[in-house]
This record gives C-alpha cells, structure tokens and sequence, in this order.
C-alpha cells in the first residue's frame, strides 16, 4: 500500500484522465491512514504476543532489523503528520513538498531492508528479487516525475507571450511555446506551471486554462492574486521563460456528447468554464448552456464583457449572482442557491451535466443545493485544486 502511493501521485495521464487527479490524491490521502493502521498493528500485536518483543526499541542493543523498522515507521509518521498540520505549522508548500519525497524514499527503502534482513518471509530468492524489484519500481516512479520528466521539459520551454489584467483582481498570462507545438488539451483541464526558469523546480502549482482547446499553440492561464503561491507570478513579466506540465484532468465538457450543459462558478473559478465556453462557440456547438456565475459585486465579474458577447455566438443563458446588493442591479443578489438553481434551470433540469469550479466551501454548498433538488450525483463534476 505504501508503494502504491508513488503511482498515485505520478501524474500518468491514461490514469488520472479517467478519474481526476483531485479523485486520485484524495485516494491518496485515505489510503496512507489504512496503510498506517496496518503498519503500527505491526509491532503493537508483537508485543501484545510476548514482552520481550520491547527489547527491539532499545536503540542501543537493537538489532539493525529492528533500526530499519523504527525508521520506517517514524520516517511515516512524520510524514503524515506534516501533512495534516503544514498550514497550522506554517511549513512552506515547497519545504513540505521536498520533505514529503524525501521522507517518502525513507519508509519504503528502511522497510524493504527491515524485510530482507529479517530474512522469514522472504527467504526464497525470486521472493527477495520480486520484493526488491517492487521497491525499486516504486521509487523509480518518483524518480521519473522529478528527473527524467522535466529532462523532456527542458526542450519544450514556454514563453509569457502577454499578460492581460482582468476584473476581479485577476490577470490572464498567454504562453506560446518556443521549440514546440505546444499540446492538445480538453477544455476544462489545468497545467503545473514552474516559473523558476527551471524544469527541474520543486515549486510547481495547477491553474486551469482558460483558453480555447482548438488553439493548442497559445495556453492562457487565469490567475487571481490571492497572496499565496500566486503572488509568484505576480512579477512575470512578457518575454519570461516558464514549463508547463500539461494537460491534466477530468473536468470537461467534450466528454460528454449530446447533452445540455450547466456551468457553474464564483471568482476566478470562471475559468475553466471559460475554456468550456469558448471552446464550444469556437466549434460552432449549438447545444444550450446555463452559465450561473457568482461574485461580490459587478465589478469583481472576470470576463463579463466576453461573456456576453458570446451569446451571440453559442446558445448560453447567463445568471449572474452578487452578494451585494447595488443600486441598479436587477438580478439575484445572495449565494447560488437551491432558490436560485430553481428560478432559472430548465425543465427536466436533472438530463443535465453539471460543472462546479470554486472555492472547496461554494462547491462544498452547490453540490448540496443540487442534491436537493434531484440533481443525481454522477451528472455532478468538479476538481477540487484544495487536495492539489
């Protein structure tokens, strides 16, 4: 189980593109709980069967079998509880990032050697080359995420091509690549983006596209300042040398065919809809869409003005949601809302697709909004970056 969990964070795009890496990460964390129970069962029924067993946590008359064990186990430990407490502990991104890898290597390599050297279960030799042959897959899974994946990245570097500032505090980075054609994405997907002018950067964070899928030579990105990880880009100025690690996801329209679309989003969170949108009026897909977007107030709207033009060009209906009221306004004021969600969806609204970007705690409230009123749940999509 503790293997298994570099294949889950490895980024294999025929994996993670039928479930979401969102979904797989979640797994991720889940499963490193039962592998943790199962390992702690471990010792405590050893010593649960005999006393003696106590004198292998002595570190100074311990065998090395028994080192290799502790380490393991304490290397894990710590792991998990950097990651359940790294904000509260105020632990960089990056630094955990790098710990994590590390740490990572060390529960597996400590416990392979606590199996070899305890020599019982293991003993025949395909057992120990099968054993060390899993081991070493596992690691090189890791190996190949941060070394020979961007040796590939350093012949297909990006360049900020512009930067466009947007309402609500937000800003579109357009990227052409250099060497390359760029590379074909659904729209709705995201990209890692180092802007390290390396490759091989520890830093590496997921923003949706923006852009049409149909120009896979010019990838926007949407950026809000949010005074985290953001602010990094904050300083990226036109002619900036960035990698891209792309694309990813499962949140996409094109996956869905002859359906009608309900696209839902607050803040920035319009981005990936926007990919949606403008990949659709760029195909001349004349199938509905029901936009219901959510803001603080008019002028905190990313896109507004694109937004209505393209009701000229695709079939969208647009519902615009603010939690201020503002002298003049005639539209919904307060949240996206089972009232709202009932005021303006079409009949048999639960045929539809459903698509939710946002913060955790608006998708958190729309998904139950849509329970609410029968929306089923596998007609509910999302990718939640928080687990990201």
């Amino acid at each position: 189980m503790m293997g298994l969990q570099f294949a889950l964070v490895a980024r294999i795009k025929s994996v993670s593109s039928h479930f979401g890496i969102d979904v797989m990460l979640q797994y991720h964390r889940q499963i490193a709980y039962v592998a943790l129970v199962f390992i702690l069962a471990h010792p405590i029924l050893l010593f649960i069967q005999s006393t003696k067993f106590l004198a292998l946590l002595n570190p100074f008359t311990a065998p090395l079998r028994a080192h290799m064990a502790v380490l393991s186990t304490l290397a894990l430990i710590l792991l998990i509880a950097l990651s359940i407490w790294r904000k509260r502990l105020r632990m960089g991104y990056e630094t955990w990032q790098l710990t994590h890898g590390v740490l990572a290597v060390i529960v597996v390599a400590a416990a392979l050697t606590h199996v070899l050297l305890v020599d019982y279960y293991v003993n025949e030799p395909w057992e120990r080359v099968l054993w060390i042959a899993m081991s070493g897959a596992f690691v090189a899974l890791l190996v190949w995420v941060r070394v020979l994946v961007p040796v590939r990245r350093i012949r297909r570097p990006w360049r900020v091509d512009e930067v466009i500032p947007e309402r609500g505090a937000s800003r579109t980075m357009v990227l052409k690549p250099e060497h390359s054609n760029g590379f074909a994405f659904e729209p709705g997907q995201f990209a890692w983006i180092m802007v390290e002018k390396s490759p091989f950067a520890i830093t590496q964070h997921p923003f949706s596209i923006s852009s049409s899928a149909e120009r896979p030579d010019r990838v926007a990105l949407t950026v809000k300042s949010a005074g985290d990880f953001t602010s990094a880009l904050d300083g990226l100025e036109p002619g900036t040398t960035v990698y891209l690690d792309g694309a990813h996801g499962s949140f996409s329209v094109v996956r869905y065919a002859g359906t009608k679309f309900v696209l839902i989003g607050a803040g920035v969170g319009v981005t990936p809809l926007m990919s949606m949108m403008r990949t659709l009026a760029d195909r001349e897909d004349a199938r509905p869409i029901y936009l219901f977007l959510g803001n603080r107030n008019q002028g905190n709207i990313t896109f507004i003005e694109e937004i209505e033009a393209l009701k000229g060009r695709i079939d969208l209906a647009v519902v615009h949601v603010l939690s201020q009221s503002e002298e003049g306004w005639q539209g919904e004021v307060g949240h996206l809302s089972v009232d709202v969600f009932r005021r303006h969806l079409p009949k048999r609204y639960e045929r539809l697709q459903y698509f939710i970007c946002g913060s955790e705690a608006m998708m958190d409230t729309v998904e139950k909004s849509l329970s609410e009123i029968g929306i089923p749940e596998e007609k509910v999509h999302s990718e939640r970056f928080g687990m990201v």
